[in-house]
């Protein structure tokens, strides 16, 4: 019976160990999960310039684009300047699991609240949620731009706008607060 006290300990140390390892610093990449490491680097503007502009009418603010038909942002400068850009997974025409369309409303919207790394659906899976959505800001009431490590070329979240995690965690804190501007252009 002793021994299985000892490996039980082992076990919890063992846990411990790992959870700490991956729950490191959030500014240093290595703390993801070695599953995702591949995915630690976003496409950026360079890999696709002819899919947003580089230069648009200023909002007179900063502003995040999202242009969902072709799977894409950009944070754009007051003077209308691109700052970043990166690849983008807005809401699907159908899914499947809720029986209606998920798209992305189209619209000028404000953030509304800025999460952190710890950041999850309260909703998503179906029934009881639970799915990361890291460095979450909502926009739309229930709609929200978040980190995901299944950001695709194309559109097939359940209406949130799906970023690579370290576009999401720049977004997060080098560039919105409560109240920046987020535009989705139409499909």
């Amino acid at each position: 019976m002793r021994w299985i006290h000892s490996l039980s300990a082992v076990v919890l140390v063992s846990l411990l160990a790992f959870s700490l390892s991956v729950r490191a610093d959030d500014n240093d990449s290595s703390s993801y999960p070695a599953k995702h490491a591949h995915k630690l680097h976003s496409k950026s503007f360079v890999d696709f310039p002819d899919r947003i502009p580089q230069k648009i009418d200023g909002y007179g603010e900063n502003a995040i684009v999202v242009y969902p038909h072709v799977h894409a942002w950009g944070a754009y400068d007051a003077e209308g300047n691109l700052v970043r850009a990166g690849e983008a997974t807005a809401g699907s025409s159908w899914c499947r699991d809720t029986h209606r369309p998920c798209r992305t409303k189209v619209g000028s919207f404000r953030i509304e609240t800025l999460g952190s790394h710890g950041c999850k659906s309260s909703i998503y899976p179906l029934p009881r949620g639970g799915a990361p959505m890291p460095y979450c800001m909502f926009f739309n009431h229930n709609q929200a731009l978040h980190g995901s490590y299944e950001v695709v070329d194309g559109n097939a979240s359940h209406g949130c706008v799906r970023l690579h995690v370290e576009d999401a965690k720049w977004i997060r804190y080098n560039f919105a607060t409560i109240g920046t501007k987020v535009v989705i252009k139409p499909y």
